[in-house]
C-alpha cells in the first residue's frame, strides 16, 4: 500500500500552459499602454486648465481689435482722391472673414477652457480676482466679445440681437466696476495708490469699449454714462501711475509690455467720443494725439523692455492690441482731415499694427508648447 501511494504521489505533475502566460502578458501589454495614455490625456487637460488664466485673453483682444481695424479700413468712405485709402480697400474680403472666424474660434475655445477652470479650479480663479494684476484681466474676455461683435460682418447695429449682445457682455463689466472701483476708495488695503499698475487701465478700456458699442446701437445716454465712468477713473489712474507711487515695486519686469496700455485707453476714448458725438471733433483729436505721444515715448525706449523679451510668453501680446487701437484712431483722424499727413500717419500705424500682429501669430504658433508650459502659469507673470 505504501509503495503504491508513493508511486502515485510521484506520478503527479504540475503542468503550466505557456499560452496562458503569453496571452496574459499580451493582455497586459495591450491594456496598460491604453490606460497610461488615457491617464496622461486627463493629466494634460487638467494641466492646461491650471495654466490658462485670464491673461491669455490678451490674444483674443488682439484678434478682435485687428478684425475691427480690417473692417474699418475696408469701408469705402474715404476721399476717392487718396490712393492710400484705395490700397486698404484692396484687402481681400476672404482674408477679413478668415481673421474674424479665427478670432471667434479662439475666443470660444478660451472662454470654454476658462469656464472649465472656474468649475474645476475655482480657487485659482478666486486668487486671480484677489490679485492686484490678475483682477484687471477679468475684463479682457468681455472686451474681446464686444470688439468681436462690433467687427462682425453679419451683425447689424441697432438690431435686437445686437442690443441683447451688448447687455450680455457689458453687465459683467459693470459688476467688475462696482467691485474694483469701489475697492479703490473704500478698502484700505486696496486703495488705488497701493494697487495701481499699468494693467489697471484694462478696466478703463472695458468701459470705453462698452461706450463705443452703445453709441453704435444708438443709445447715446448709455454711451455717455459708460464713457464718463471710464474717463473719470482714467484721469485719476493716469496721475497715480505718472507719479509712480507704492504699486511700482509690485509690477514685475516681465510685465513691462503692458506699459503700452497707456496709449490704448486714450485712443479708444477718441473712438468712443467720436461715435457719441457723431464727428471726430477737437476732443477726439486731443485724445488721439495723447495716445500717439504716449506710444511714441514708449517705442523710443526699447531698453525698457529688454528684460521682458528674454523668453516668449503671452505677455508679449500686449504689444499688439494697444497699437491696433492707436491705428483705429488714426483711421478716424485721416477720414476727418483727408490730408496727406493724416493719411500717411494712418498708413504707417496700420501697417505697423498688421506686421506686429502677424509677428505675434507666428511666434505663438512656433512657441505653442512653451506657451502652455508650467513656466507660463499666472503666478509667474502676475
Amino acid at each position: 500500500m505504501g509503495d503504491n501511494a508513493e508511486n502515485k504521489a510521484q506520478a503527479l505533475e504540475v503542468i503550466i500552459d505557456a499560452s496562458i502566460i503569453s496571452s496574459g502578458q499580451a493582455v497586459l501589454n495591450c491594456e496598460l499602454p491604453q490606460f497610461d495614455e488615457a491617464r496622461n490625456t486627463v493629466q494634460q487637460c487638467s494641466s492646461i486648465l491650471t495654466i490658462i488664466h485670464a491673461g491669455y485673453f490678451r490674444i483674443t483682444l488682439s484678434l478682435g481689435a485687428q478684425a475691427l481695424l480690417w473692417k474699418i479700413l475696408r469701408i469705402p468712405t474715404y476721399d476717392s482722391n487718396q490712393a492710400i485709402h484705395h490700397l486698404f480697400r484692396m484687402l481681400p474680403s476672404l482674408a477679413f472673414l478668415f481673421l474674424w472666424s479665427l478670432s471667434l474660434l479662439a475666443l470660444i475655445l478660451l472662454s470654454f477652457l476658462y469656464i472649465l477652470r472656474c468649475y474645476f479650479h475655482f480657487h485659482m480663479v478666486r486668487a486671480e480676482f484677489l490679485h492686484h494684476i490678475g483682477a484687471n484681466y477679468l475684463y479682457a474676455p468681455w472686451i474681446s466679445w464686444l470688439l468681436l461683435f462690433q467687427s462682425a460682418p453679419v451683425i447689424v447695429p441697432k438690431t435686437l440681437f445686437y442690443q441683447v449682445l451688448w447687455w450680455l457682455f457689458t453687465i459683467p463689466i459693470l459688476i467688475l466696476d462696482l467691485k474694483i472701483y469701489g475697492q479703490w476708495f473704500t478698502t484700505e488695503k486696496r486703495f488705488l495708490s497701493m494697487v495701481a499698475n499699468p494693467t489697471s487701465q484694462i478696466s478703463v478700456i472695458g468701459n470705453l469699449a462698452g461706450a463705443l458699442a452703445a453709441a453704435q446701437v444708438g443709445w447715446k445716454e448709455t454711451a455717455v454714462f459708460m464713457f464718463s465712468l471710464g474717463m473719470a477713473h482714467y484721469f485719476v489712474l493716469f496721475v497715480t501711475l505718472y507719479q509712480r507711487l507704492a504699486g511700482r515695486s509690485r509690477f514685475p519686469a516681465i510685465m513691462r509690455p503692458a506699459f503700452f496700455l497707456f496709449s490704448a485707453a486714450p485712443s479708444l476714448a477718441s473712438l468712443a467720443w467720436s461715435s457719441i458725438n457723431g464727428a471726430f471733433d477737437t476732443l477726439s483729436k486731443m485724445l488721439f494725439f495723447l495716445s500717439l505721444f504716449l506710444f511714441m515715448s514708449l517705442a523710443c525706449r526699447p531698453a525698457l523692455f529688454k528684460k521682458s523679451m528674454r523668453r516668449f510668453n503671452v505677455v508679449w501680446w500686449a504689444y499688439s492690441f494697444p497699437l491696433t487701437f492707436v491705428a483705429l484712431a488714426s483711421s478716424e483722424y485721416a477720414q476727418k482731415e483727408k490730408g496727406h499727413i493724416a493719411s500717411g500717419l494712418m498708413l504707417v500705424l496700420s501697417m505697423l499694427s498688421i506686421l506686429v500682429f502677424l509677428g505675434m501669430l507666428m511666434l505663438t504658433a512656433i512657441n505653442t508648447n512653451s506657451l502652455l508650459g508650467k513656466s507660463n502659469a499666472y503666478s509667474d507673470i502676475y
